[in-house]
């Protein structure tokens, strides 16, 4: 999800100046006249609306209605003494309200397929679709895709209509020119221009991020719009702005072509998507740890967890590897890992190319469906074993205070029954690189230096032996109370 300061507004990506400043070669176009008529039309405004149902309750007004209508209100007794005379009790009776919302959106294929933002559709029970000579035509929901958040829609015109066609986003440059056209608080049909401020943004709001920045004017209703190159070709779909007021501060966000292309040819084809799947949990390589684990430069992603049921598991992919290439394409940092895995398609079989040990090595993996892995996750309960309950007493290393794992501690810290191994944390020095690696009490210790820890005095000795063998850091694997797993890298000094 998209943090809350940022979600004041979802918009399109535009800009509000025409010109710079500077020698006569900076100069901007004379004009995007031609440009916006040739484009403008196939531009589109999202009308969607929720239908909502509340039931009257007892006691105070039915929620989302207005005071005096619920019950208690003028005439409610004669409707509950109707009911009562004939040995009925009053109904709870639903009411509805509709809830409506408006974005925009672009056509490219002229039977009718209309591409817009999730967000602008979601949860809509009705969708209509608004063409700039006033048309209206009802929409069919193709399919729809949270993760990069855009929605495929279909109508059905008397004629063809006026499409557009998608761009390769690669190509855009920091500093081109680039044209908006949205439906900016329900206006209507608006223009304007800007630049490419920036590229491969992340934003936090989702595990593809990758945006295009622009120095755009955005506000609410140019969401699901399309950003334009000069040759009029769609290189974003126009999602997010940055603003802590809600209003336009020249920093909004599109979704690049690039990146929303194989997702809504999938949402055509199947009506869902299918994307690719390693079966593993990573996380950014920092300084400490590439030195840690003779990695020679800051690159890859490091596989913190292989679940058991992914295709990494009988690969040979373990905790603690670092994956620096996939399918031939090098990782430089984690993030670029989930865009490359998802964009590959299901059942093909990939090299990885990872560093155990100092060394590198090549595994071969066919790629499972991350929509198959999502429901085993959300189906599996776990095993519910308990652990023995003798606890001795608890340990001190690296600025942790360690204790055995027992029933009365998980109960406290609220440990799932799934974590079986490690020490848990109990307490952290507030002065310590520990602390200021933001380890906190409650998590657990799973092993140093990639050997596993079941006692305080295992880590302890571990770290000790670390020391006396003239090592600077400790690499320690670190889960939450939910068990899930990363690398932390702590200083023995």
């Amino acid at each position: 999800m998209i943090p809350a300061f940022r979600r004041a507004a979802l918009a399109l990506a535009t800009a509000s100046s025409l010109w710079l400043a500077g020698p006569a070669h900076a100069k901007g176009p004379d004009s995007l006249a031609d440009l916006s008529a040739q484009v403008s039309d196939a531009v589109v405004n999202i009308s969607a609306t929720q239908t909502l149902e509340t039931k009257r309750g007892k006691g105070g007004d039915a929620p989302g209605l207005p005071p005096g209508m619920g019950p208690g209100a003028p005439f409610d007794d004669l409707f509950e003494e109707f009911f009562k005379r004939r040995g009925q009790g009053m109904p709870d009776l639903p009411r509805q309200r509709k809830s409506s919302s408006l974005g925009s959106g672009f056509v490219i294929d002229a039977a009718g397929i209309v591409i817009t933002n999730n967000h602008v559709i979601a949860d809509a029970s009705e969708v209509t679709v608004i063409f700039n000579d006033g048309q209206k035509l009802k929409a069919e929901i193709l399919g729809k895709d949270q993760k990069v958040d855009v929605a495929v829609l279909k109508v059905k015109p008397e004629k063809p209509l006026k499409a557009v066609k998608f761009g390769d986003s690669d190509k855009a440059r920091v500093g081109d020119w680039v044209l908006a056209v949205g439906n900016p608080f329900g206006l209507g049909g608006s223009v304007t221009a800007g630049i490419v401020s920036a590229r491969n943004r992340n934003i936090d709001s989702g595990p593809y991020d990758n945006y295009i920045q622009t120095d755009a004017s955005i506000n609410k209703g140019n969401s699901g719009g399309p950003l334009f190159n000069m040759d009029g070709e769609v290189i974003g779909i126009n999602t997010a702005i940055l603003s802590p007021s809600g209003g336009s501060v020249g920093i909004g966000f599109a979704t690049p072509a690039n990146t929303v292309q194989p997702v809504i040819e999938q949402l055509q084809q199947y009506g869902e998507t299918r994307r690719g799947w390693l079966g593993v949990r990573i996380q950014n390589v920092d300084d400490a740890i590439a030195e840690t684990l003779n990695l020679g430069a800051l690159r890859g992603a490091l596989v913190a967890g292989v679940d058991d049921k992914g295709p990494s598991k009988p690969a040979g992919i373990k905790a603690g590897d670092v994956i620096v290439k996939f399918d031939g394409k090098p990782i430089k940092e984690s993030r670029d890992l989930p865009k490359l895995v998802a964009a590959t398609p299901v059942g093909k079989d990939v090299d990885l190319v990872i560093v155990r040990s100092g060394k590198e090595e090549t595994k071969k993996v066919r790629l499972g469906r991350l929509e198959d892995g999502e429901k085993v996750a959300s189906r599996d309960g776990g095993d519910k074993e308990k652990p023995e309950t003798n606890s001795p007493a608890s340990q001190s290393a690296l600025g942790l205070e360690l204790s055995r794992l027992t029933d009365d501690l998980r109960a406290r810290f609220q440990i799932k029954d799934t974590v079986k191994n490690g020490v848990l944390i109990t307490s952290v020095d507030p002065s310590s690189n520990a602390a200021e690696k933001r380890l906190q009490p409650g998590e657990i210790l799973l092993e140093v230096n990639q050997e596993p820890v079941n006692e305080p005095s295992d880590a302890v000795k571990k770290i000790k032996a670390l020391k006396e063998a003239g090592k600077k850091t400790a690499l320690l694997i670190v889960a939450n109370g939910q068990g899930d797993a990363h690398f932390v890298a702590l200083p023995v000094d």
